[in-house]
């Protein structure tokens, strides 16, 4: 693999472009969100997050690791916080187009594999539409893939909290207070109980998220919009979150880099 200028694909000239191979590199776009997470927190959080275990993936690359990382799409699909000021959407049919678009430009310029990195847990429904949708219309091989489901923190938080703390709970205050301690109020901070708590000493099978779901909004579940124990926060466990999820990237990329793009076929068992 060529020595690799920066793993930031707009540090790049199209001279440098032009001179790498680019079907070897691997393609990275990070996609966030702009919403409420609660009193306590900025609506900067899931891109926030994103974008700090990206930098820390990047500070552990080798010149010669084949990944470049697009520029962070911060906005995403957020109508579940609108009732809330302050929170930033697009419709998801825009949505998917605008992914779709930056990975084409990605294809134009030779790259055939891509992992979506996202960070909002309102939106790999939309991620999983793009990814299929790259893959029929140009033949790409698209990943993609959630932060927070590519790492185990059951040591780090109860079964309960992993399970209700699904919005600015004790997760995402502790990444918050690692990464941007003067963002985070924790005098505004509590124990957020989700419906989702009650609801699952009644239901065997209805609750918010899981086998089975319902369109909800954030104050359906609490009415400050934020889910789980955000006053238990600290930021020791956030760093190790962060530390995990950048590992956990660099072994994705490595597996997609590895992938053979001859699986991505054309041949069926009828025309091969």
């Amino acid at each position: 693999m060529t020595l690799l200028p920066s793993h930031w694909w707009w540090d790049l000239s199209t001279r440098d472009f032009a001179g790498l191979d680019m079907s070897e590199i691997v393609a990275i776009l990070p996609v966030g969100a702009v919403e409420q997470h609660g009193p306590h927190l900025p609506v900067r959080v899931d891109a926030a997050i994103n974008a700090g275990i990206v930098a820390r993936a990047v500070e552990l690359m080798a010149p010669d690791f084949p990944a470049l990382v697009l520029p962070m799409m911060p906005v995403g699909k957020s109508n579940e916080h609108t009732a809330f000021p302050g929170t930033l959407t697009l419709p998801y049919d825009l949505l998917t187009r605008l992914w779709f678009e930056i990975a084409k430009s990605a294809w134009r310029a030779g790259v055939r594999k891509i992992i979506l990195l996202n960070s909002h847990g309102g939106q790999p429904q939309v991620m999983e539409i793009v990814c299929r949708e790259l893959r029929v219309e140009l033949g790409m091989f698209a990943v993609g893939a959630s932060w927070f489901r590519t790492i185990d923190s059951s040591d780090l938080y109860s079964a309960g909290e992993l399970k209700h703390g699904i919005h600015g709970g004790e997760s995402e205050t502790s990444v918050m207070l690692h990464l941007h301690p003067d963002l985070v109020h924790m005098e505004h901070a509590q124990d957020f109980v989700s419906r989702s708590v009650a609801m699952e000493t009644t239901n065997k099978l209805l609750v918010p998220e899981g086998g089975v779901g319902f369109g909800w909004q954030a104050q359906d579940l609490h009415p400050a919009g934020a889910c789980g124990n955000a006053a238990a926060a600290d930021a020791a466990r956030g760093a190790i979150q962060v530390e995990r999820a950048a590992q956990a990237l660099i072994g994705l990329i490595a597996e997609v880099a590895a992938y053979p793009m001859e699986a991505v076929t054309q041949k069926t068992a009828f025309n091969g």
